[in-house]
């Protein structure tokens, strides 16, 4: 498998863990289905994208400017079955991973995805304030929460293998929940042009004073291209569990090239670790369709000679066998 300039050096590593992913989604195809969650005390509504093991052979579904693979509103197959739960990056969409939610469900994982709300693409009204970044852990733990109670595929939901997904400020959500501490005072993070009011929050010292709240349900955590506001290792003492880090050469979007790589060599436990040579921050997007790339070219065409169709085959497996291993 490789790019059109060069092989990468992981796509090799990943050939087994492909064939098992290839094995695997013979049993099953992805069904999907919207959901709504209600609000409580602890936030507004939300929107949700579920993915679950389906018996039905799966086909192309247009929904709005992406191609699903799967079947909708297919009934799901399988008993205690393992959850994975996404969060998507700065102003993204339950939708932006959905490659690799339908390569978990059709391996016999849950996957539950939301639109944070205020910093989404539907709604990106607070996308620029602290609060985004204050209640996004929150809004992972109420998905969660609804998940092992109220949604329709609750009772085959195992509570005990449950892991998390999360890129670019999605990776800073997941490390929250796992017990890390942000430093948003003394983060190597740039302010953009035109400069969001998050900026003169943290100028002024508007930053959360209490921890904010982990998760301990989630058992592994998959993180791409972090948004890393943990400058110094005891920011993420706590930070324990089985945890597979992915970086993008150049970066991009606030995330700076370093920022990965730091944080994996900060991390407490050493990460399964994966550097992705000629890439930048928005591979790891699902691949676009043909009308979305003309439409956003920003996240959607990759320079560098890079083949992000074929690096979503690798990546797309290796998350899938580390969720296999670690969600035992």
């Amino acid at each position: 498998m490789t790019t059109t300039r060069k092989k990468h050096p992981y796509v090799a590593a990943s050939i087994l863990t492909l064939l098992f992913c290839l094995l695997a989604a013979t049993a099953h195809a992805a069904g999907f289905k919207r959901l709504d969650i209600p609000a409580d005390a602890n936030g507004p509504a939300m929107k949700a994208m579920v993915w679950t093991p389906c018996a039905e052979p799966a086909e192309d579904v247009p929904f709005g400017p992406y191609i699903l693979h799967g079947r909708r509103d297919c009934p799901t197959v399988g008993e205690k079955l393992p959850l994975v739960v996404i969060s998507h990056g700065h102003t993204g969409s339950f939708l932006g991973h959905h490659d690799l939610a339908e390569t978990l469900a059709n391996a016999g994982f849950v996957v539950a995805a939301i639109n944070h709300p205020g910093d989404s693409f539907a709604d990106p009204s607070r996308s620029g304030d602290m609060s985004a970044f204050i209640e996004r852990p929150t809004d992972i733990k109420r998905l969660i929460g609804y998940m092992l109670s109220a949604a329709p595929d609750a009772a085959k939901i195992d509570p005990q293998r449950i892991g998390f997904f999360g890129f670019s400020r999605g990776g800073y959500t997941g490390l929250v929940l796992a017990g890390g501490v942000p430093d948003f005072l003394h983060a190597d993070v740039p302010c953009p042009d035109p400069r969001p009011s998050v900026c003169d929050e943290v100028e002024r010292g508007d930053v959360p004073t209490q921890p904010l709240p982990a998760d301990p349900r989630i058992k592994a955590y998959v993180i791409a291209d972090p948004f890393n506001v943990f400058p110094a290792a005891s920011d993420l003492n706590n930070v324990t569990a089985p945890i597979q880090v992915w970086a993008s050469q150049y970066g991009g979007d606030g995330v700076l090239p370093h920022s990965a790589p730091a944080l994996a060599r900060t991390l407490p436990r050493k990460p399964d670790y994966h550097f992705v040579p000629d890439s930048a921050h928005f591979a790891f997007l699902a691949p676009c369709a043909e009308a979305m790339k003309e439409k956003m070219r920003e996240i959607c065409v990759d320079e560098h000679g890079f083949d992000r169709v074929a690096f979503h085959k690798a990546f797309d497996a290796s998350v899938l066998a580390f969720f296999q291993a670690n969600l035992r």
